[in-house]
């Protein structure tokens, strides 16, 4: 609902459109991004903007009014799709007191009382050049890039102080079981392990367990990648007719996350029966160090997704971005580095460390009929 002074109502869509470009915007657990993806020579429409929204940003009461419906309407789809229902219970389960317990899209309670006045003072709060990261990427001449950042963004006050949150959530001391009951037919299995953070030295052997047991993933939020067939659980769960789907999610958070697997249950397969076939895989990585030559496939799998998720500027610009708020630039940098050290021995320690069922919080979703 932010409409900029310098470029109100649907003039940024169109100017960016009439210049070849493309923008967007999402917030997700971490961080808010907003980004302009433009010919070289007309990037600098992108910076006036972000400059522009910084700090001259309105709220219209009436764009708050039609937002809000908007947003309603999405969490309302949403909640029209088993496995978000599943997430969001399975996610709050395994965090109690850490900010994570709450999904991106918020609660409905809240997108329907949230008043002007209090999204005001979160634009007031947070939308300052000392709570930001400006990252540009492309054919530019750098010091003149710099040069115009500063320019635009400089002379913007900082805001007041963005609060630092800090409720670490506490070491969980038993596996936590979600039972959802809703309209389908089709029932669903998630099992989500409490992982480590990018900047934990853990990370990037669970990237690579996570790779064995599930597939690569590229962790880019813009895609997703196709199913590994070639992965310990697509062969164990769908190959034997158990379910119809599986697939893994391990993305880099600031803070310790989930690592999480989901099933979709085979129609005449119950979800018990999925489970106990997920545990049997689970146990043995507990079990048996995984072989050099799984590594070394893995290895590249991940290392060949990752460079697939960071192909064009756009997604280079995303990654930079995102590793500056979980972690540095740094990370992104060595990231492939980092993947090709892993051993197996660091692949077996982090799968005991994180995969024992005391560290998941398990779910079913029960189709009631239509």
């Amino acid at each position: 609902c932010i409409r900029d002074r310098a470029y109100p109502g649907d003039e940024i869509h169109r100017l960016i459109a009439r210049n070849g470009g493309t923008r967007n915007g999402f917030t997700w657990i971490d961080f808010t991004t907003f980004f302009e993806t433009m010919p070289a020579d007309r990037i600098d429409l992108g910076l006036q903007i972000e400059a522009d929204r910084m700090v001259n940003s309105l709220f219209d009461p009436d764009e708050v009014v039609s937002e809000r419906t908007v947003i309603i309407s999405e969490r309302q789809g949403a909640e029209n799709q088993p496995m978000f229902l599943l997430g969001e219970e399975v996610t709050a389960a395994a965090f109690r007191v850490h900010p994570y317990h709450h999904e991106t899209i918020g609660d409905m309670c809240d997108l329907e009382t949230i008043t002007h006045g209090e999204l005001w003072h979160h634009y007031q709060t947070y939308y300052g050049p000392d709570n930001a990261i400006a990252i540009a990427v492309g054919d530019f001449d750098s010091p003149a890039m710099l040069a115009r950042i500063e320019e635009l963004f400089g002379p913007i006050p900082a805001r007041s102080s963005a609060p630092v949150v800090e409720r670490p959530e506490p070491p969980q001391r038993g596996e936590r079981r979600v039972n959802l009951e809703g309209p389908g037919s089709t029932a669903y299995i998630l099992a989500a392990y409490r992982s480590p953070a990018a900047s934990e030295p853990d990370f990037f052997p669970m990237t690579i367990v996570s790779t064995i047991l599930t597939g690569a993933s590229g962790m880019n939020l813009f895609s997703a990648p196709p199913p590994n067939r070639s992965s310990r659980l697509y062969k164990a769960l769908v190959e034997t007719g158990l379910a119809s789907g599986v697939s893994g999610s391990f993305s880099p958070t600031l803070d310790p996350y989930l690592y999480s697997i989901s099933a979709t249950v085979q129609t005449g397969q119950s979800p018990g029966d999925v489970e106990d076939a997920l545990d049997k895989e689970m146990e043995r990585i507990l079990r048996e160090p995984i072989s050099q030559s799984e590594l070394d496939t893995a290895i590249k799998q991940a290392q060949a997704q990752f460079a697939y998720s960071s192909e064009s500027v756009t997604n280079q610009g995303f990654w930079l971005g995102y590793s500056s708020v979980v972690a540095d630039t740094g990370w992104f940098e060595a990231f492939l580095d980092n993947l090709g050290s892993v051993t197996v021995e660091d692949a077996h320690r982090a799968a005991l460390a994180y995969l024992p069922n005391r560290n998941r919080t398990m779910g079913h979703y029960l189709p009631q009929g239509q």
